[in-house]
Protein backbone atom coordinates (compact mmCIF):
# COMPACT_ATOMS: atom_id res chain seq x y z
CA UNK A 1 0.00 0.00 0.00
CA UNK A 2 1.09 3.27 -0.94
CA UNK A 3 2.11 6.01 1.46
CA UNK A 4 -0.25 8.44 0.42
CA UNK A 5 -2.96 6.14 1.10
CA UNK A 6 -2.04 4.85 4.70
CA UNK A 7 -1.45 8.22 6.05
CA UNK A 8 -3.99 10.18 4.21
CA UNK A 9 -7.11 12.00 6.48
CA UNK A 10 -8.37 13.51 3.02
CA UNK A 11 -11.79 14.20 3.43
CA UNK A 12 -13.00 13.50 7.03
CA UNK A 13 -14.27 15.55 9.50
CA UNK A 14 -12.81 16.47 12.82
CA UNK A 15 -13.59 18.31 15.83
CA UNK A 16 -10.25 19.73 18.17
CA UNK A 17 -10.97 20.89 21.65
CA UNK A 18 -8.60 23.61 23.06
CA UNK A 19 -7.76 24.27 19.03
CA UNK A 20 -6.96 27.66 19.22
CA UNK A 21 -3.53 27.34 20.51
CA UNK A 22 -0.49 24.88 21.37
CA UNK A 23 -0.85 21.68 20.73
CA UNK A 24 -4.17 21.66 19.46
CA UNK A 25 -3.67 24.51 16.94
CA UNK A 26 -0.61 22.28 15.56
CA UNK A 27 -2.95 19.67 15.43
CA UNK A 28 -5.81 21.62 13.62
CA UNK A 29 -3.45 22.78 10.84
CA UNK A 30 -2.19 19.28 10.58
CA UNK A 31 -5.25 18.22 9.92
CA UNK A 32 -6.57 21.23 8.23
CA UNK A 33 -3.59 21.37 5.55
CA UNK A 34 -4.25 17.82 4.77
CA UNK A 35 -8.07 17.75 3.71
CA UNK A 36 -9.49 17.29 6.73
CA UNK A 37 -12.73 19.84 7.53
CA UNK A 38 -12.02 21.06 11.21
CA UNK A 39 -13.66 22.32 13.84
CA UNK A 40 -12.32 24.18 16.59
CA UNK A 41 -13.45 25.08 20.02
CA UNK A 42 -11.83 27.15 22.91
CA UNK A 43 -12.92 29.05 25.49
CA UNK A 44 -11.98 32.73 24.32
CA UNK A 45 -14.18 33.43 21.16
CA UNK A 46 -11.46 35.90 19.45
CA UNK A 47 -8.46 33.16 19.92
CA UNK A 48 -10.89 31.09 17.98
CA UNK A 49 -11.99 32.61 15.64
CA UNK A 50 -8.67 34.10 14.39
CA UNK A 51 -6.87 31.13 13.80
CA UNK A 52 -9.90 29.43 12.08
CA UNK A 53 -9.83 32.60 9.47
CA UNK A 54 -6.34 31.82 9.12
CA UNK A 55 -6.55 28.19 8.71
CA UNK A 56 -9.56 28.61 6.48
CA UNK A 57 -6.99 29.88 3.74
CA UNK A 58 -5.30 26.53 3.76
CA UNK A 59 -8.51 24.57 3.81
CA UNK A 60 -11.95 24.43 5.92
CA UNK A 61 -11.47 25.27 9.80
CA UNK A 62 -14.88 26.40 11.43
CA UNK A 63 -15.27 27.84 15.14
CA UNK A 64 -17.04 27.41 17.76
CA UNK A 65 -16.01 28.69 20.89
CA UNK A 66 -17.41 27.32 24.28
CA UNK A 67 -15.92 26.37 27.84
CA UNK A 68 -16.83 22.72 27.57
CA UNK A 69 -15.68 22.38 31.48
CA UNK A 70 -19.30 23.29 31.85
CA UNK A 71 -21.76 20.17 31.25
CA UNK A 72 -24.12 22.74 29.39
CA UNK A 73 -21.81 23.51 27.05
CA UNK A 74 -20.61 20.47 25.72
CA UNK A 75 -24.31 19.92 25.13
CA UNK A 76 -24.32 23.06 23.21
CA UNK A 77 -21.23 22.03 21.39
CA UNK A 78 -22.54 18.86 20.37
CA UNK A 79 -25.67 20.01 19.19
CA UNK A 80 -24.25 22.69 17.21
CA UNK A 81 -21.87 19.66 15.20
CA UNK A 82 -25.13 17.73 15.02
CA UNK A 83 -26.83 20.68 12.68
CA UNK A 84 -23.80 20.84 10.30
CA UNK A 85 -22.61 17.22 10.09
CA UNK A 86 -24.11 13.73 9.93
CA UNK A 87 -20.90 11.76 10.85
CA UNK A 88 -17.47 13.03 12.83
CA UNK A 89 -14.29 10.75 12.21
CA UNK A 90 -11.69 12.35 14.38
CA UNK A 91 -12.17 13.89 17.87
CA UNK A 92 -8.97 15.02 19.74
CA UNK A 93 -10.25 15.40 23.30
CA UNK A 94 -7.09 18.31 23.68
CA UNK A 95 -8.46 21.19 26.17
CA UNK A 96 -6.55 20.96 29.04
CA UNK A 97 -5.43 22.75 32.02
CA UNK A 98 -2.70 23.38 34.81
CA UNK A 99 -2.04 24.96 38.47
CA UNK A 100 1.23 24.45 40.24
CA UNK A 101 1.31 25.01 44.12
CA UNK A 102 3.23 23.74 46.91
CA UNK A 103 1.76 20.57 48.38
CA UNK A 104 0.66 22.74 51.83
CA UNK A 105 -0.95 25.45 49.74
CA UNK A 106 -2.95 23.75 47.15
CA UNK A 107 -5.92 24.86 46.55
CA UNK A 108 -9.49 22.91 46.20
CA UNK A 109 -10.02 25.10 43.33
CA UNK A 110 -7.05 24.29 41.50
CA UNK A 111 -7.83 20.57 41.81
CA UNK A 112 -10.89 20.99 40.73
CA UNK A 113 -10.54 23.32 38.10
CA UNK A 114 -7.89 20.80 36.45
CA UNK A 115 -10.03 17.37 36.66
CA UNK A 116 -12.94 19.05 35.66
CA UNK A 117 -11.26 20.23 32.25
CA UNK A 118 -8.68 17.33 31.58
CA UNK A 119 -10.90 14.26 32.51
CA UNK A 120 -14.28 15.12 32.99
CA UNK A 121 -14.76 17.21 29.79
CA UNK A 122 -13.07 14.40 27.61
CA UNK A 123 -15.12 11.59 28.60
CA UNK A 124 -18.57 13.61 28.42
CA UNK A 125 -17.74 15.46 24.86
CA UNK A 126 -17.13 12.22 23.97
CA UNK A 127 -20.36 10.42 25.05
CA UNK A 128 -21.91 13.28 23.83
CA UNK A 129 -20.76 12.73 20.57
CA UNK A 130 -20.67 9.10 20.22
CA UNK A 131 -23.56 8.37 17.42
CA UNK A 132 -21.79 10.80 15.36
CA UNK A 133 -18.36 9.05 15.22
CA UNK A 134 -20.20 5.98 15.48
CA UNK A 135 -22.04 6.71 12.36
CA UNK A 136 -18.28 7.96 10.82
CA UNK A 137 -16.70 3.95 11.65
CA UNK A 138 -16.92 0.93 9.82
CA UNK A 139 -15.21 -2.50 10.52
CA UNK A 140 -12.41 -1.02 7.78
CA UNK A 141 -11.58 2.18 9.06
CA UNK A 142 -13.20 2.84 12.20
CA UNK A 143 -13.45 6.31 13.95
CA UNK A 144 -10.62 8.02 16.25
CA UNK A 145 -10.78 9.93 19.55
CA UNK A 146 -7.85 10.96 20.51
CA UNK A 147 -6.98 11.93 23.84
CA UNK A 148 -4.32 14.26 24.80
CA UNK A 149 -2.43 13.18 28.13
CA UNK A 150 0.99 13.70 28.96
CA UNK A 151 4.14 12.33 30.24
CA UNK A 152 3.40 13.97 33.52
CA UNK A 153 0.53 11.34 33.89
CA UNK A 154 3.66 8.38 33.38
CA UNK A 155 6.61 9.65 35.64
CA UNK A 156 6.94 11.64 38.73
CA UNK A 157 7.55 15.61 37.72
CA UNK A 158 9.93 17.72 39.27
CA UNK A 159 6.88 20.45 38.76
CA UNK A 160 4.02 20.39 41.76
CA UNK A 161 1.66 20.27 39.68
CA UNK A 162 -0.64 17.44 41.31
CA UNK A 163 -3.66 17.88 39.37
CA UNK A 164 -2.44 18.07 36.37
CA UNK A 165 -0.55 15.15 37.19
CA UNK A 166 -3.37 12.89 38.18
CA UNK A 167 -5.65 14.29 35.68
CA UNK A 168 -3.12 12.92 33.10
CA UNK A 169 -2.28 9.79 34.49
CA UNK A 170 -6.32 9.52 34.80
CA UNK A 171 -7.09 10.40 30.92
CA UNK A 172 -4.34 7.74 29.62
CA UNK A 173 -6.53 5.13 32.00
CA UNK A 174 -9.57 6.62 30.51
CA UNK A 175 -8.12 6.38 26.83
CA UNK A 176 -7.86 2.68 27.63
CA UNK A 177 -11.39 1.79 29.45
CA UNK A 178 -12.90 3.68 26.13
CA UNK A 179 -11.31 2.18 23.97
CA UNK A 180 -12.57 -1.58 25.06
CA UNK A 181 -15.73 -0.83 25.16
CA UNK A 182 -16.06 1.26 22.25
CA UNK A 183 -14.36 -0.68 19.42
CA UNK A 184 -17.23 -2.90 19.53
CA UNK A 185 -19.15 0.01 17.66
CA UNK A 186 -16.25 0.88 15.02
CA UNK A 187 -14.27 3.66 17.21
CA UNK A 188 -10.78 3.34 18.23
CA UNK A 189 -9.66 5.27 21.20
CA UNK A 190 -6.16 5.87 21.31
CA UNK A 191 -4.24 8.72 23.39
CA UNK A 192 -0.83 10.79 22.69
CA UNK A 193 1.50 11.86 25.82
CA UNK A 194 3.54 14.46 25.17
CA UNK A 195 6.99 15.92 26.82
CA UNK A 196 7.49 19.65 26.54
CA UNK A 197 6.09 21.76 23.67
CA UNK A 198 5.61 25.22 23.23
CA UNK A 199 2.01 26.42 24.56
CA UNK A 200 0.85 28.95 27.45
CA UNK A 201 1.33 26.74 29.65
CA UNK A 202 4.98 26.17 29.71
CA UNK A 203 5.54 29.61 28.80
CA UNK A 204 4.56 29.30 32.89
CA UNK A 205 8.32 27.03 33.50
CA UNK A 206 11.09 29.80 34.55
CA UNK A 207 13.97 29.80 32.14
CA UNK A 208 16.12 27.91 34.45
CA UNK A 209 13.78 24.95 34.53
CA UNK A 210 13.53 24.94 30.86
CA UNK A 211 16.95 24.85 30.39
CA UNK A 212 16.55 21.58 32.78
CA UNK A 213 14.08 19.94 30.98
CA UNK A 214 16.14 20.39 27.83
CA UNK A 215 19.74 18.73 29.53
CA UNK A 216 17.20 16.25 30.91
CA UNK A 217 15.47 15.33 26.88
CA UNK A 218 18.11 12.88 25.34
CA UNK A 219 17.55 14.23 22.10
CA UNK A 220 18.17 17.57 23.47
CA UNK A 221 15.59 19.89 22.55
CA UNK A 222 11.65 20.61 22.92
CA UNK A 223 8.97 19.58 20.60
CA UNK A 224 8.16 20.85 17.25
CA UNK A 225 4.32 21.35 15.48
CA UNK A 226 5.76 18.70 12.96
CA UNK A 227 6.33 16.32 15.73
CA UNK A 228 2.62 16.67 17.00
CA UNK A 229 1.19 16.63 13.20
CA UNK A 230 3.10 13.37 12.55
CA UNK A 231 1.34 11.74 15.70
CA UNK A 232 -2.02 12.76 15.02
CA UNK A 233 -2.03 12.35 11.64
CA UNK A 234 -0.75 8.51 12.14
CA UNK A 235 -3.50 7.96 14.44
CA UNK A 236 -6.10 9.46 12.58
CA UNK A 237 -5.23 7.55 9.31
CA UNK A 238 -4.99 4.30 7.83
CA UNK A 239 -1.87 3.60 9.19
CA UNK A 240 -2.89 3.36 12.37
CA UNK A 241 -5.97 1.06 12.18
CA UNK A 242 -4.79 -1.67 14.26
CA UNK A 243 -3.87 0.28 16.83
CA UNK A 244 -6.67 0.81 19.80
CA UNK A 245 -5.88 1.94 23.44
CA UNK A 246 -2.28 2.63 22.86
CA UNK A 247 -0.69 5.46 23.81
CA UNK A 248 1.60 7.51 21.51
CA UNK A 249 4.63 9.01 23.51
CA UNK A 250 6.29 12.65 21.84
CA UNK A 251 8.38 13.97 24.51
CA UNK A 252 12.02 12.98 22.56
CA UNK A 253 13.14 10.24 24.97
CA UNK A 254 12.43 12.72 28.65
CA UNK A 255 9.84 9.74 29.95
CA UNK A 256 11.78 6.73 29.80
CA UNK A 257 15.14 8.05 30.16
CA UNK A 258 15.23 11.42 31.29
Amino acid sequence: MKIEELFSVRGKVALVTGGSRGIGEMIARAYVENGVKVYITARKADACDALASELSKSGECISIPGDISRMDEIDRLGAEIEKREHKLDILVNNAGASWGADFSTFPESGWDKVMDLNVKSAFFMTQRLFKLLQAAGSKDDYARVINIGSIEGMRTSHLEAYSYAASKAAILHVTRMMAKYLAKSNIAVNAIAPGYFPSKMTDAIPDEESDVIEGNTPMRRWGRPEDMAGAALYLASRASGFVCGSTVVVDGGLATTG
